[in-house]
């Protein structure tokens, strides 16, 4: 099976350059990369017409205009284009682990959807990273936090049942069928600002009986350290999260359904 890989980004191409790095030495690739910039200046830009060149797989950049934080809906845009009928997505701040394409495809399900855990790099290991172009980082590693989500021991997830649990769903490492997210009409472009947007599409797959199965001890991923964000829309998207769970809607209003005649 083959799949489409959408990483988010916001200006910083530092990051972004690392990420797309470890994408390039995955022991699987994917058949198209999209780019879901939620309107990063010119930087960002120049970068990927340089790894437009590097990576043997298409790069699409997918832009809108820096109007504050709509990740939602760049997002939605970036899925509407996916030439795939399967999708895997990270942030801008994620490196993979070399079989980290490999692991979501190895465990893709009809009617599941998937998601990962990250380690994280303190600041230190964060620039040196980003300076030494590093992409692999063994478990006893100076600055690495959350150890045990770096030991790769793939044949753990097959132990695993898919479940009904929202807890610890996270987009910055997450799979599903192109097919399921249309259905739930993807991301809620109604949540606007940091926050709870991944929690909350996870949460209307489960209401259409599309479960969620974790993928302990491989799709390892590591999560580079930067300033937190505003969470300026954080409240208005825990209202719309809870009215989800508790009213079990199957399907958002203002979701990426108009994009797909366009």
């Amino acid at each position: 099976m083959n799949c489409s890989l959408i990483i988010s980004t916001y200006n910083w191409p530092e990051a972004l350059e690392i990420v797309l790095i470890s994408a390039k030495r995955q022991t699987i690739l994917p058949k198209e990369i999209l780019i879901a910039d939620d309107g990063s200046k010119n930087e960002t830009s120049i970068l990927i017409e340089k790894f437009k060149k590097k990576l043997s797989v298409p790069i699409i950049h997918v832009w809108h205009e820096d109007k504050g934080f709509r990740k939602s809906e760049i997002l939605n845009k970036s899925y509407s284009l996916a030439k795939e009928k399967y999708i895997i997505q990270i942030d801008g701040d994620i490196i993979m682990h070399k079989n980290f394409i490999k692991d979501h495809l190895k465990n893709a399900q009809e009617k599941v959807f998937l998601h990962g855990s990250r380690c994280f790099l303190n600041k230190t290991l964060t620039e040196k990273a980003i300076n030494n172009k590093i992409t692999t980082f063994f478990f006893l590693k100076k600055g690495l936090k959350n150890k045990l989500n770096s030991l790769y021991i793939p044949f753990i997830a097959k132990f695993i049942k898919p479940n009904k649990s929202i807890k610890r769903t996270r987009g910055c490492n997450f799979s599903c069928y192109k097919n399921d997210f249309i259905l739930v009409n993807g991301y809620n472009e109604d949540m606007t600002g940091w926050g709870k947007e991944d929690t909350e599409l996870s949460s209307r797959l489960i209401n259409n009986n599309i479960h969620k199965k974790h993928l302990k001890g491989c799709a390892i991923t590591y999560h580079l350290e930067h300033k937190k964000l505003s969470r300026a829309g954080f409240n208005k998207n825990i209202e719309i999260l809870n009215n989800t769970i508790s009213n079990k809607v199957k399907s958002c209003k203002n979701g990426v359904k108009k994009y797909l005649n366009e």
